[in-house]
């Protein structure tokens, strides 16, 4: 009887979780749907009525089969099975089955973790990361974080953590081993697309704080323009940026860059208060279509567009409620400059479970509002722009010294770099040249390193060091002089 007990509490709170996101999106959908306030929930108190509840939901034959296999797990496995691992398992194999990388079981130790990196700040890494294909994904570094400072990209797949290999662990596990104590160094095992080889980049773990918000201004021909960038969309994004608007307006600029590069994406609801400022009332920011196919509209109260021409930039790190903005402003005929965004085009909602678990799960597709849909494609950007070669170089592994008449990917990588912080090497194909070892010989002499004209540990670390330290100065980033150039 325990055993039955056990799955049918299981099985209700999956139940009542399905009533949850249901009630959700009609919650999210208020001011289009009306609520049935007379609707009420049938009330259960005993062991039958909920037996009798699930079977209804369910069906008789396959409760009985989920109860079956229950039973036989607990009597006949060879060892002790602990009950709560069975039925975490259950829900976990669920949701597994929907086959949608964004639905996860968090347990009690992943909702904090998750609460943490909603609300405040936490001690890790700092990369916003999916899994796709069953490979923990990175989409994106946040801002000054010691992911960014290693040169993780997005995109980068992570196999591996301190050389034990992430296959098989959902996306929270993998998390749980990926984030530390600051101060703590973790190897991560990288793939990058478009290099043959793997390879090890270190990262010293930080406290990641969660500002999101940073605004300033670039006088350019004469022109004041306000520059918001925005990191993620947290609890307190669209507050700091309505009143990073209101100083830049007040300060009398003549237009505005919204820079959303890197951005992973975070909540809905933050990036509808903050485009509520820009989309004007009679055409919609975003179309949310529902389960069974009914599409919704979502307008702003805004009167007008501003007074003053807005851009929008975005690259491939640009995920989720960035590329809600970048859509919505884009087809209010706004410019979107730089790169294809990244392609998320599912909206999750956080359900709690009874015991303070958390089911994550998809419960709409968002579509732009002529009504595509981006998932996997991305948002095109209205004019093209790319940065420099070396922004897109990778960290360089160096086991054995790279040295003159070697050819391979690390040398084509390294050659990248040299040039693109002012060294000649005559080449950037991966073969280590005479041109390239003099390369090298002048930027040991320009650093304090040994002079031998070989890319050794201490040499390649310099060099990725430079490269991270010109990618941030304003001067190399072609991206925002292009969006300046325009904008007016």
């Amino acid at each position: 009887m325990k055993n039955s007990y056990l799955v049918i509490l299981l099985f209700l709170a999956m139940v009542f979780g399905a009533i949850l996101t249901y009630a959700g999106i009609e919650i999210l959908a208020e001011d289009e749907v009306k609520q049935d306030d007379t609707a009420k929930e049938p009330i259960v108190t005993t062991d039958e009525e909920k037996k009798a509840l699930l079977e209804a939901t369910l069906g008789k034959n396959e409760f009985s089969k989920i109860q079956q296999a229950y039973t036989i797990i607990q009597e006949n496995y060879l060892e002790d099975v602990d009950q709560q691992q069975l039925i975490e398992g259950a829900i976990q194999g669920m949701l597994n089955s929907l086959d949608d990388p964004h639905s996860v079981y968090m347990d009690l130790e992943t909702v904090e973790q998750f609460n943490d990196s909603i609300e405040s700040s936490f001690e890790g890494i700092g990369a916003e990361v999916n899994m796709e294909e069953g490979v923990v994904t990175i989409v994106a570094p946040i801002k000054g974080s010691p992911a960014e400072e290693a040169g993780l990209k997005p995109k980068d797949q992570i196999l591996s953590v301190d050389g034990e290999s992430l296959e098989g662990l959902d996306l929270y596990e993998a998390v749980a081993k990926i984030r530390g104590e600051k101060g703590s160094v973790v190897d991560l095992e990288i793939r990058r697309p478009g290099v043959s080889e793997t390879m090890i980049v270190e990262v010293v773990r930080d406290d990641i704080p969660l500002e999101t918000i940073y605004s300033s201004t670039k006088t350019v021909d004469g022109k004041k323009t306000g520059v918001i960038q925005i990191t993620s969309f947290s609890q307190d994004t669209a507050a700091d940026f309505n009143k990073a608007l209101q100083e830049l307006e007040a300060d009398n600029i003549e237009g505005l860059i919204i820079d959303v590069r890197g951005n992973p994406g975070g909540l809905f609801t933050s990036v509808e208060e903050i485009l509520e400022n820009f989309i004007p009332e009679d055409q919609p920011y975003v179309l949310i279509e529902q389960k069974n196919g009914e599409k919704i509209r979502y307008f702003s109260g805004t009167k007008e567009k501003k007074d003053y021409p807005i851009a929008v930039l975005t690259n491939n790190g640009s995920a989720s409620a960035s590329e809600i903005l970048a859509a919505a402003m884009k087809e209010a005929g706004y410019d979107v400059i730089g790169e294809q965004s990244y392609g998320k085009g599912t909206v999750q909602k956080t359900i709690p479970m009874n015991d303070g678990s958390n089911i994550k799960i998809t419960i709409y597709k968002w579509l732009t509002p002529s009504g595509e849909w981006i998932d996997e494609k991305g948002v095109a950007p209205t004019v093209e722009a790319k940065q420099p070669d070396f922004f897109y170089t990778t960290p360089i592994n160096v086991e054995e010294p790279l040295k003159y008449n070697m050819a391979e990917d690390q040398i084509s990588n390294a050659q990248i770099m040299l040039q693109g912080i002012g060294y000649k090497t005559g080449r950037t194909d991966g073969y280590f040249s005479k041109e390239t070892e003099e390369a090298v010989k002048a930027f040991q002499q320009e650093n304090g390193l040994t002079v031998t004209g070989e890319i050794d540990k201490l040499t390649a670390e310099k060099l990725q060091q430079q490269v991270l330290e010109a990618a941030r100065d304003e001067e190399n980033d072609l991206q925002m002089k292009k969006a300046l150039e325009i904008l007016y």
